[in-house]
C-alpha cells in the first residue's frame, strides 16, 4: 500500500479530512474518539507498518490568522523503519472546554512522556495514561508555558525540593536494586540519594 492508499483507508474507517501537503507529506485530521483505533491501524494493520512515533506536539491557535474551529490540537508524527520514505500525520482538534484526547502510551513507549510534555506545556489531558505528571516544569508550577496567552516573562520559583526520579527508582527496583530515598525535608548533599552501595 502507498501512503495515499493508507489515507483512503483511513478516510473510510475512521472519517479522518485531509490537511494540504507540507514538507512532512500528509496529515489526516481525525476526531478524539476514533484516534487510539486510527493510530493502532496504522501501527499494526496497514499495508505500511508506521512502528515509529516520531514526535507529538501540542499546537496552540489563539494568534493564528483566520484559524477557525477548535483553539487546540495535537499532532502526532508517523514513519516506518521498514519502508524510511513512507511517514504519516494525524491531527487531534482539541477545544478549550474540552482538552482531553486518548493516550497511546500502550501502543507507543515514548509517547508517555511525549505526552507528558504536552499536558505540562499546553494543559491536554491524556485519557488513560499511566502517569500523567509535568515531565518539565516544577511541581508548585501554575498554568502551561507554551500556550499563547502564558505572560512570556513570568517566573515561577520553586519553594521546596523536586525529586524528579521516580522513572529511575522503578527501573532500578525492576532490576533489581533497592533504593533507599532520604527525606524530602533534606535539601544538602542530593548525591546521596542513593546511600551506600545499592545491593542486588
Amino acid at each position: 500500500m502507498t501512503v495515499e492508499e493508507i489515507f483512503a483507508a483511513l478516510e473510510g474507517k475512521f472519517d479522518v479530512k485531509r490537511e494540504p501537503l507540507d514538507k512532512w507529506g500528509i496529515t489526516a485530521v481525525v476526531a478524539a474518539p476514533y484516534l487510539h483505533n486510527a493510530v493502532q491501524f496504522l501501527k499494526e494493520e496497514s499495508g505500511i507498518k508506521f512502528d515509529m512515533l516520531v514526535d507529538i506536539a501540542g499546537i496552540d491557535y489563539l494568534t493564528y490568522p483566520n484559524h477557525e474551529g477548535p483553539r487546540f490540537a495535537v499532532s502526532y508524527a508517523f514513519k516506518s523503519m521498514k519502508n524510511p520514505g513512507a511517514r504519516i500525520r494525524l491531527k487531534v482538534l482539541v477545544s478549550e472546554e474540552s482538552l482531553k484526547v486518548p493516550t497511546i502510551s500502550d501502543l507507543y513507549a515514548n509517547a508517555n512522556w511525549y505526552e507528558r510534555e504536552v499536558y505540562d506545556q499546553f494543559g491536554v489531558i491524556f485519557e488513560g495514561h499511566p502517569d500523567l505528571r509535568r515531565l518539565l516544569n516544577h511541581v508548585e508550577f501554575v498554568g502551561h508555558p507554551l500556550r499563547k496567552d502564558y505572560p512570556a516573562q513570568k517566573r515561577q520559583w520553586l519553594s521546596t525540593n523536586d525529586y524528579l526520579l521516580p522513572e529511575l527508582e522503578k527501573r532500578l527496583e525492576e532490576l533489581g536494586y533497592k533504593v533507599i530515598q532520604r527525606s524530602k525535608e533534606v535539601e544538602t548533599n542530593d548525591n546521596e540519594f542513593l546511600e551506600g552501595s545499592i545491593k542486588a
